[in-house]
């Protein structure tokens, strides 16, 4: 299994430690780990993508705020938790789309208001969001094994069915084990040696060379293809269904993941594709109607023109690099959660997996 977010004990106890994180823009070639226990530097690797994907981003915030905060002096406990809603408003900052990084966020910080308020030490607290990370960690581990369960049922035991996926979603974008990629290590594991072509999505080429990279260490037969190559295959060869991640999903089933994904969607509908969404219930965001209301973040132009450092436009021309689109709840066949796969309508599959699930949790 991939370890792209962990705890770093330094001792026999769970504190203290240090967040650690594979860096995933040395990958393919180079396999790097960064240990972090600072504010400023984990901010940066979650901006810098180091850490990448919207349940790994969800499960570092946490271990990071924990890593940050047991470097606190405060005395008392209404200190210690101003502190730590100082850091967590920093962190949440830093990656806007992304609804799992917020909602860990504000997990921690709901089991620490009402220990501080029942006059909890500050020792206690320190001790309290750590395993309050760690909980959201193994959590995350075991909904993306229910997800790989549950999505196997897509290949309806079809040995060598080829799937499409789209940027990554395996176990570089969570705890270990992925989302769009758990049914695919599910079929795998079950002997149906699936075959996946992964679109190499641009400007960052997460799919070439993470979903590649992690595909074919777990044995799994993978294929690069370039973003707008989809369509001939499509055409050409017989495609099973599509499947991705989400960074988030809006109350009606809007999605919003990698940039690519929404025309992915409309190729898939006109060839017939099915076409599937993976995510844990922690990536759907009820208080958003619609794709309309999901903020989409704009990255550096630098990374269009200078993709890993080499100039492929000319100087000062205008660039538009929004990180991810909106695919409408009506192109997607179904959402595969922890749970099952949802069905249209899905604002309403939606709203009954959410209270199924306690969304408040």
């Amino acid at each position: 299994m991939i370890d792209p977010v962990l705890w770093k004990r330094h001792g026999a106890d769970l504190l203290p430690g240090s967040l650690r994180l594979l860096d995933q823009t040395r990958l393919p070639c180079e396999l790097v780990y960064v240990e972090l226990d600072d504010l400023e530097s984990i901010i940066d690797a979650i901006r810098r993508l180091v850490v990448r994907g919207a349940p790994a981003i969800g499960c570092a915030a946490a271990y990071g705020l924990a890593a940050v905060c047991q470097h606190s002096t405060a005395s008392a406990a209404g200190a210690f938790l101003a502190e730590a809603e100082a850091a967590s408003g920093r962190l949440a900052a830093s990656r806007p789309t992304a609804v799992n990084l917020r909602w860990a966020l504000e997990r921690c910080l709901s089991a620490l208001r009402p220990a501080a308020s029942a006059g909890a030490t500050v020792a206690g607290l320190k001790r309290l969001l750590i395993e309050t990370a760690q909980g959201i960690f193994e959590e995350d581990l075991a909904l993306s094994r229910a997800m790989g369960r549950h999505g196997l049922s897509l290949f309806e035991g079809r040995a060598g069915l080829g799937v499409i996926t789209h940027c990554n979603a395996g176990g570089l974008a969570t705890s270990g084990y992925g989302t769009a990629l758990a049914p695919i290590y599910a079929a795998q594991e079950a002997g149906l040696a699936p075959r996946v072509y992964a679109d190499e999505t641009r400007p960052l080429l997460q799919g070439a060379r993470l979903t590649a990279w992690e595909l074919q260490r777990a044995g799994v037969e993978v294929t690069v293809l370039c973003d707008n190559m989809a369509a001939a295959l499509m055409r050409q060869e017989r495609i099973g269904f599509v499947i991705v991640g989400a960074d988030r999903i809006a109350a009606n089933g809007d999605t919003a993941n990698k940039i690519g994904t929404y025309g992915l969607a409309i190729l898939a509908r006109h060839h017939g594709v099915p076409f599937y969404v993976a995510a844990p219930y922690s990536t759907i965001d009820l208080a958003i109607a619609d794709g309309g209301g999901i903020p989409i973040e704009e990255r550096s132009g630098e990374e269009v023109t200078h993709g890993f450092g080499r100039q492929t436009a000319p100087a000062g021309v205008g660039v538009w690099n929004p990180a991810f689109d909106v695919t409408p709840s009506e192109l997607i066949t179904g959402i595969v959660t922890e749970r099952g796969t949802l069905r249209a309508p899905l604002g309403r599959s939606i709203r009954e997996f959410m209270v199924s699930a306690g969304a408040g949790r």
